[in-house]
């Protein structure tokens, strides 16, 4: 994890560039989560609409992988590779994505069910998936001056098991800006001390990421690839990421096609 960097008024313009046009490719990708549709196949699509921004995969930087996204398919919970596994109705599907743009990497995240028969569980799933939503939508109004870290962590927490489910411990969100990955972790749950949390300021952009279970947190290695991470228990698992700055006038959503 590279040390945090504090980015300048410009710096954020030039990445809030970078995050609309990414949110725009997520939001395409997300779009192509079809049944019959292979998971390469949406990254293909993911790594040409990348392509034309001028700008480059923020995850084909990352040594040794070489892919523009990670794609999770139900108990899946990160690092998924996209190759020849056809998506089925009624599965979730999980896009995350970074752009390298002017300089900046930005990084978000989706989750969306393929449309299928109409049942009792495809309700239970909607639920699960808006609980993301939510737990995200929280975690973005912590992220301003005077608060910590720790404000963010505890509402995703608070959020997914209110809910009946549970926040990941073993992996979390972190900053990001000239690097993927920087400092500080973010995790989804509360963790020591609350004032020994990092202090937001202005000018930390951060990349927040609720990754959640329908049953227990813990995970494990899916299979011998060296990446793709899945539950434990074989329950499914949601993820939904944004980059956000930290400004003096509250929190600003980068990936996304308009900035509020």
């Amino acid at each position: 994890m590279k040390k945090q960097t504090i980015k300048t008024p410009d710096e954020i313009k030039i990445m809030a560039e970078g995050g609309r046009l990414l949110a725009e490719i997520r939001e395409k990708a997300a779009a192509a989560a079809k049944s019959g549709v292979t998971t390469e196949e949406i990254d293909r699509t993911a790594d040409e609409l990348i392509i034309k921004t001028g700008g480059k995969a923020s995850f084909k930087l990352v040594p040794g992988y070489k892919h523009a996204t990670c794609i999770i398919i139900n108990d899946e919970v990160v690092h998924g590779i996209p190759g020849k596994r056809v998506i089925q109705s009624g599965d979730i599907v999980g896009i995350d994505v970074g752009l390298y743009y002017k300089g900046f990497h930005t990084d978000t995240a989706v989750t969306v069910r393929v449309e299928g028969p109409k049942s009792r569980r495809v309700k239970e799933i909607d639920k699960f998936l808006e609980t993301g939503r939510l737990a995200l939508k929280r975690a973005v109004e912590q992220a301003r001056p005077g608060k910590r870290v720790a404000d963010i962590s505890r509402v995703m927490q608070e959020t997914v098991e209110a809910a009946g489910y549970s926040a990941v411990r073993a992996l979390t969100g972190h900053g990001v800006g000239r690097e993927l990955h920087e400092e500080p972790t973010i995790p989804c749950f509360t963790a020591g001390p609350h004032d020994h949390s990092p202090a937001l300021v202005p000018g930390m952009v951060l990349a927040l990421e609720i990754m959640f279970n329908e049953g227990l947190p813990d995970v494990v290695y899916k299979n011998d690839d060296g990446w793709t991470i899945g539950t434990a228990d074989g329950k499914i698992s949601g993820l939904f990421e944004h980059t956000v700055a930290v400004t003096a006038r509250g929190p600003l959503i980068l990936t996304q096609r308009s900035l509020r």
